[in-house]
């Protein structure tokens, strides 16, 4: 498991930030070689076809449905933690005064609106609202680090599920999905760059703590006991966030998304295993927008506008096209 999951969701001390190890050889090391290598995997994407992985092509049936997914992973996410008496994140408990219970009503009500499926822009509305007014009790930082359930938010505000059609389904348009996808896919991958720093590199007593706790996630450790050589916690921790960034710079990248989100897929489940319902609850939003790329990025008809970026002139900016290889009969746009 390459990475630390969210440290403090698991750990009880809020140690001070200390960025002076954030500033030490290792640590530049691990981030600048995320950006190398999510360089390279962007200028080497134009060379494999679209999409890279034709056996997935199946996934992209469910490109209708996506917007209507989203909303359930974040309505659960957001229902469960309102159950636990939590706001937006697992560690920030709902003070009990009048703020505290109208924050915990907000909170449920979206959630379940979201989870209903019906008019769901409104409620979208709410839960990007529902981040400034958290940030008014919680500071900033916290809501930040969360950033990923306000990305859902905005997503199904420029995209909800279509009220006219059964089951909440859209008709798939490019035109319509790109700037939806490309807002989801930038916040959820700064965030984890966010956290990568925040969890990690400056505040390493927190991912020490966890480590403390659960020793079995420093697989370096592991597999150096194997090869007679020691990884330390600190070393760990400096690798575990260089990999965060990384995945974080592929998801804003949008380059290759079936094979980012298949390698950004594996630490982020396997970490169920161990950490358990606090975990799935609080990844949901993580998990939907991960499904939402790979769907996209599995119909040859969205596969181009998942490395969508806004260009200086207002034009669409995608990686260079290439000839798609046959891979049977796709999905015609709009269904």
């Amino acid at each position: 498991m390459a990475t630390i999951a969210h440290a403090l969701w698991f750990t009880e001390g809020e140690p001070p930030y200390d960025w002076s190890f954030a500033v030490e050889t290792l640590s530049l090391v691990a981030a600048v070689s995320a950006i190398l290598i999510a360089i390279v995997w962007r200028m080497v994407a134009p060379v494999l076809p679209r999409p890279e992985l034709g056996f997935l092509a199946v996934l992209g049936r469910l490109g209708p449905w996506i917007p209507r997914l989203l909303a359930i992973h974040a309505g659960v996410s957001l229902l469960a933690l309102a159950s636990r008496l939590e706001y937006f994140v697992p560690t920030l408990r709902l003070p009990d005064t009048w703020w505290g219970f109208g924050l915990g009503i907000l909170e449920g009500i979206v959630g379940v609106w979201l989870i209903a499926g019906w008019k769901v822009r409104p409620a979208a509305i709410l839960l990007v609202a529902a981040g400034p007014l958290g940030m008014l009790g919680y500071g900033i930082m916290p809501i930040l680090e969360r950033a990923d359930l306000l990305a859902i938010g905005l997503f199904l505000v420029l995209l909800p599920p279509d009220d006219e059609r059964s089951g909440g389904r859209i008709i798939v348009d490019p035109e319509r999905i790109r700037a939806a996808l490309f807002s989801l896919r930038v916040i959820v991958g700064a965030t984890l760059i966010l956290l990568a720093y925040t969890e990690k590199l400056a505040r390493p007593e927190l991912s020490l703590e966890f480590l403390d706790r659960f020793p079995a996630f420093n697989v370096l450790q592991v597999l150096g006991g194997w090869f007679g050589f020691e990884v330390s916690d600190l070393v760990f921790i400096q690798f575990a966030a260089g990999v965060e960034i990384l995945f974080g710079l592929l998801l804003i990248s949008g380059a290759l998304p079936q094979l980012t989100v298949i390698a950004a897929g594996i630490p982020f489940n396997a970490t169920l295993f161990f950490l358990g319902a606090t975990e799935l609850i609080g990844h949901l939003p993580i998990y939907g927008a991960m499904l939402a790329l790979l769907v996209y990025g599995s119909r040859e008809d969205t596969a181009p506008i998942c490395s969508w970026l806004p260009s200086r002139d207002g034009r669409i900016r995608t990686l260079p096209a290439r000839e798609p290889r046959s891979s049977g009969p796709q999905n015609p746009v709009g269904t």
